[in-house]
């Protein structure tokens, strides 16, 4: 079972209004999709074939066979998985666990790891840092929103997390999509010649110039937090794969992350 967090520690963050729900990706006619095997397990292409039969625009984005024998898992763009049976007529959507001292969520070290290999992918370049004070002991990537009343109250806060030695580097998450004046708002803070800045005023509602490059990295950011599950801002993902949704003051992050206070 997961670890669940200490009851004292405050846990926020700011919805996106659109409900995801499993079975619309599921029967959704995508188009292009990239069926990619990890894996030639016998079995394999009768799945993926019968599966593509019944949903032929279905985005399955890889198939695998999983820790259960006679089971494979299969992972969506948008960072949903579930399992199917070797005969292609039974599917499960949910988290599976192994039995053994304790309980241990096999699906979520996948998506773990999965976090590690895409953050490890977005050039440092393209984020928005706020370095720590003195030595760095800790580095958290936030997924935020301009707009979000948590976002911003986290971002008021931005000194104390430095003080502490976490460096947080934002990553540009609009929840009311790429056309909304949020994304645009964003597209000029990373534009900005000093977006650190740019970054601070946007989120205490202060005039930023507008503007527009054709390197800003707001859309491939936001798809980015879709594949890694981001429903919500702030959200947080640390060095190490793990995720933590919503807003959390200073200390209370640096003991999740393991840190002396």
């Amino acid at each position: 079972m997961q670890k669940q967090p200490d009851q004292n520690v405050m846990t926020y963050s700011c919805r996106t209004n659109a409900l995801f729900i499993v079975l619309t990706l599921m029967f959704s006619a995508a188009h292009g999709a990239d069926v990619k095997a990890s894996a030639d397990e016998e079995g394999l292409d009768q799945v993926v074939a019968k599966l593509l039969a019944i949903r032929p625009g279905l985005p399955i984005e890889s198939i695998y066979p999983a820790a259960v024998e006679g089971l494979y898992g299969v992972d969506f763009p948008d960072g949903t998985m579930m399992y199917i049976t070797a005969d292609g007529e039974h599917m499960i959507v949910g988290d599976m666990y192994a039995i053994g001292d304790d309980l241990s969520n096999v699906t979520e070290q996948r998506r773990v790891a999965q976090r590690v290999t895409l953050m490890d992918q977005v050039d440092l370049a393209d984020m928005v840092i706020f370095p720590a004070k003195g030595e760095r002991r800790a580095v958290v990537n936030i997924f935020t929103d301009v707009d979000c009343g948590y976002c911003r109250k986290l971002h008021n806060e931005i000194d104390q997390y430095a003080e502490l030695g976490i460096e947080v580097r934002y990553l540009a998450y609009p929840r009311e999509g790429l056309e909304s004046d949020t994304a645009s708002t964003m597209r000029s803070v990373w534009c900005s010649s000093d977006p650190t800045t740019a970054m601070t005023r946007a989120k205490n509602s202060q005039r930023i110039v507008q503007r527009d490059c054709p390197t800003d990295p707001v859309d491939e950011q936001f798809a980015l937090g879709q594949r890694l599950g981001v429903s919500g801002t702030p959200s947080i993902i640390t060095d190490s794969g793990e995720m933590f949704p919503g807003y959390i003051p200073a200390p209370q992050l640096a003991q999740r992350l393991g840190l002396s206070l």
